[in-house]
């Protein structure tokens, strides 16, 4: 009778992983086409790969931690068997699991008291650690291992705060550490000029030294997150595995998980660092050993149009310049500019509310000064660029606190709106209404339509704010309706399934 030698960890791209002991396997977050995104734009994995899906060991489970467009994505699930069946977390939102149902599969839900049993390999889905940021508070963080042994578990840190519960349970003995912690990088860190989520338009807030550096990003990911791991022997990166589209600098700076392990394991003693690239398999054995390396051979590389992204960025680095925002979905057309009209003055008012609850609209409600003295009720500004019959003009509405509401302004220069309000957002005015009627995601905005500034940290940001406003968690009407188009692309509808 076959028997397990241990757990085969396949990275296939981002943060999909294949897993199986040999004898049964479990897909995590599949990605499986050479892109993903959840409208009409795509996010091409990085490095560029393609996998052979024929070739590839079916999986007896699919685990699916979260709803984000690059853990959750509806073409590469349409390309697995229907019998396969589908297990995610119990706050997973509704729509998704309504759309993976259209598509034939099962979907079951976990909570972190109930093990999954797949074979011989067994995975617990842990809640998300309480300081999560909030978008990232549905993440199931799954712990795997060889069903009845222990110390030999693997932690996939996905997007959250490593779980208070997890943490606690190793604190009390319950679990020993576990042998391998594999954590998300997501610094998604851009060259200066660059359009990125962190991006500040203040004078003196953004430059070269305001961009993360590889230094920063391992002492997060290995020190700080890994800090109530400790025990831990190994240690695997991924995360960053995407480009922007239409990104004139190829992939995100330390998207490089082979060199950042290779530098992590000269400057660090306390675990060994592996940076697997799409198609590299770790093993963690059954017993005691080292944790070995393989490739899988239906996972296959396009090195040549790697080479050609990173000689973009190479060049990019070389002659930094500053890149223009651009609109991410096509101008609406006259017929539609009415409803559009409309829509955004539906909208409008339900964004003045929900901003207050946000970082951004704490800060903003707290502060009486800036630049000119004291500051009146209207905290910050939304620039929409282009708008319909008007292009080449900025119709701007001002966020007043006492309404809350947007009102309708005048617009003047860039310099003149940074100096009357603190918060300011640019988007063009067609991509905030795609993300209205759920065309397009806030996630696809950002980075090629938006540019904005603020006062205060990073989280306090308008792009932050937008994301606990606009993201799955929170409006999971537009959400459904972004998985509707997917499914449509498809063929399928919401009154059928396969």
């Amino acid at each position: 009778m076959a028997t397990s030698t241990g757990l085969e960890l396949t990275f296939l791209g981002h943060q999909t992983w294949h897993i199986t002991d040999g004898l049964s396997t479990v897909l995590l977050d599949p990605i499986l086409t050479e892109a993903f995104g959840a409208g009409n734009l795509e996010f091409p994995i990085w490095p560029p790969r393609r996998i052979d899906v024929a070739a590839m060991p079916l999986p007896g489970a699919v685990i699916l931690s979260h709803e984000h467009l690059d853990h959750f994505h509806l073409p590469s699930l349409n390309l697995l068997p229907k019998t396969v069946p589908v297990y995610t977390g119990m706050t997973t939102p509704a729509a998704v699991t309504d759309a993976i149902e259209v598509l034939g599969f099962t979907v079951h839900r976990l909570d972190h008291t109930t093990p999954l049993v797949i074979g011989d390999i067994e995975i617990t889905l842990y809640p998300a650690g309480a300081r999560t940021l909030f978008w990232e508070q549905r993440v199931a963080q799954p712990l795997i291992r060889l069903a009845g042994t222990t110390g030999n578990d693997v932690f996939i840190g996905v997007d959250a705060d490593v779980s208070d519960l997890y943490i606690e349970q190793l604190s009390d003995g319950a679990l020993a550490p576990p042998r391998l912690a594999v954590v998300s990088n997501n610094a998604q860190t851009v060259p200066y000029g660059a359009l990125g989520a962190d991006n500040n338009l203040l004078p003196g807030m953004d430059g070269p030294r305001n961009r993360k550096t590889g230094i920063e990003i391992l002492n997060g990911l290995l020190i700080d997150y890994c800090k109530p791991l400790d025990g831990a022997t190994d240690v695997a990166l991924c995360g960053n595995g995407f480009t922007a589209p239409r990104s004139p600098h190829g992939p995100f700076l330390y998207a490089d998980h082979t060199a950042l392990a290779e530098a992590a394991n000269a400057l660090q003693h306390l675990f060994r660092v592996h940076g697997p690239r799409p198609g590299d398999c770790l093993t963690v054995p059954h017993g005691t050993g080292p944790v070995t390396a393989c490739r899988a051979a239906w996972v296959l590389l396009d090195e040549t149009a790697e080479a050609r992204a990173l000689e973009e960025q190479r060049a990019f680095l070389a002659h930094p310049k500053e890149v223009e925002p651009a609109a991410i979905t096509a101008p609406l057309a006259e017929e539609r500019r009415e409803s559009a009209r409309a829509l955004l003055a539906e909208e409008l008012p339900r964004m003045a509310r929900e901003l207050i609850a946000t970082r951004m609209g704490a800060l903003a409600s707290g502060i009486h000064d800036y630049i000119h003295g004291p500051v009146g009720s209207r905290r910050a500004v939304l620039r929409l660029l282009d708008p319909p019959g008007s292009e080449d003009i900025i119709e701007s509405y001002a966020w007043n606190i006492t309404g809350p509401a947007w009102e309708l302004v005048e617009s003047t220069g860039r310099e003149e709106a940074m100096a009357a309000y603190p918060f300011g957002i640019e988007i063009y005015y067609q991509d905030l209404i795609a993300v209205f009627e759920g065309r397009a995601q806030i996630w696809d905005v950002v980075g090629g339509s938006y540019q904005g500034w603020h006062i205060g940290e990073p989280l306090d940001s308008p792009v932050y704010a937008l994301f606990a406003v606009y993201g799955e968690h929170q409006r999971p009407d537009l959400a459904a309706r972004c998985y509707e188009h997917s499914l449509t692309a498809l063929g399928y509808s919401q009154g059928t399934t396969a």
